[in-house]
C-alpha cells in the first residue's frame, strides 16, 4: 500500500514549485522570442539572416526602385527608367574653355545629387552619375559637377561639336520623363584658349566619305598655291588611317567619325593623299 506524502514534505514541494516556476517560464519566453526574430529576420532578408547588401550601401538603398522600367534604352544600350515630371532630376551644362588645355565642363543640377558611394546599387530617386557624350558617343563618367575635357579625349574620339550630358541611376538605368532621357546638349565651341592666337580659315576643304571600299568624291586632282591652307574633312565605315604623303602628317580615322586634318601647304610638288591599311587613293594634292 502507497503511503501519502506526511504534510511536511507537500508544504517543501509546493515551496520549491514556486521558486522555479518563474524561472523555467521566463526561460521558455526567451528561446521562444530568439527564435522570432531568427525567422523574422531570415524572411525580411529574402529568406536569409547575413547581409546582401552592396558595400557602403544601405538596406533601403539595395531593395529600393523607384519610377518605371522601359523596354526602350538610352541608345547604348542602358534602358530608361520613367518618374513623373514633378519633381524629376534636372541638368543643365555650361562649357568654356580651358586656359591651357581643353574645355572646363560644369553641370548645374536639380533634386539631384551625385553618389560615387553607392554605384552599382539599386535606383533611388534623385541619386546616381551622369555621362558625358560627344556627338553621341561616350567619353567620359561623371561624379561630380566638374569636369575637365581634354583636347586629346576629343581628338582621340575623332572629333565633335555637339557635348551631352545625360543623368543615370546608381543601377546605370537612365532616368527619363515621357520616355525621354534627362539630359542637356551644348555645342563643343573650337575657340581657343584666351592669348592662343586664333587659326586662320583653311583657303580649301574637301570633304570625303569612305564606305564600303569606294571613296566619294572619286579620287582626282585639288590644285593650290604654296602657303595656302587645306582643310581635309573625311568619314569612313571602318577603322584606318589618314596620310599624306611628302607632308608626313597623318590622323587617325575612327569608324563612323569625322576627323578633321588641316594641313599648311609649304611645298610644292604632287602629294598624295591616301589610307595606310585599305590602301585607298582620296586625292592627290598639287601645290605650285
Amino acid at each position: 500500500m502507497k503511503r501519502s506524502p506526511s504534510p511536511l514534505r507537500l508544504n517543501r514541494l509546493n515551496a520549491l514549485n514556486r521558486r522555479t516556476a518563474p524561472t523555467a517560464f521566463l526561460r521558455l519566453t526567451v528561446a521562444l522570442l530568439v527564435s522570432g526574430a531568427l525567422v523574422g529576420g531570415a524572411s525580411a532578408c529574402g529568406g536569409r539572416a547575413t547581409t546582401h547588401h552592396r558595400p557602403g550601401t544601405s538596406h533601403e538603398q539595395a531593395s529600393g526602385s523607384v519610377g518605371r522600367l522601359l523596354a526602350a534604352d538610352d541608345g547604348s544600350g542602358h534602358r530608361l527608367r520613367q518618374v513623373d515630371a514633378e519633381g524629376a532630376p534636372a541638368v543643365t551644362v555650361a562649357v568654356r574653355p580651358d586656359s591651357e588645355d581643353g574645355w572646363n565642363v560644369h553641370l548645374s543640377v536639380q533634386n539631384f545629387r551625385f553618389t560615387p558611394d553607392s554605384v552599382g546599387g539599386a535606383a533611388l530617386l534623385g541619386r546616381g552619375h551622369a555621362l558625358l557624350l560627344l556627338d553621341g558617343h561616350p567619353l567620359a563618367r561623371l561624379y561630380g559637377p566638374w569636369y575637365h575635357l581634354p583636347d586629346s579625349l576629343v581628338r582621340g574620339a575623332g572629333g565633335g561639336r555637339t557635348l551631352t550630358v545625360r543623368l543615370y541611376a546608381d543601377d546605370h538605368t537612365a532616368w527619363a520623363v515621357h520616355s525621354t532621357p534627362i539630359q542637356a546638349t551644348t555645342p563643343l565651341t573650337t575657340t581657343p584658349p584666351v592669348g592662343t592666337p586664333a587659326e586662320p580659315r583653311p583657303d580649301r576643304t574637301l570633304e570625303i566619305v569612305i564606305s564600303h571600299g569606294k571613296v566619294s568624291p572619286a579620287p582626282g586632282r585639288i590644285e593650290i598655291e604654296k602657303g595656302q591652307r587645306i582643310e581635309l574633312r573625311v568619314r569612313t565605315d571602318h577603322v584606318d588611317t589618314l596620310h599624306i604623303h611628302g607632308y608626313d602628317r597623318e590622323a587617325h580615322l575612327p569608324a563612323g567619325r569625322t576627323t578633321t586634318l588641316t594641313l599648311t601647304a609649304d611645298r610644292t610638288g604632287l602629294f598624295e593623299v591616301e589610307t595606310h591599311e585599305s590602301a585607298l587613293l582620296l586625292t592627290q594634292l598639287v601645290v605650285r
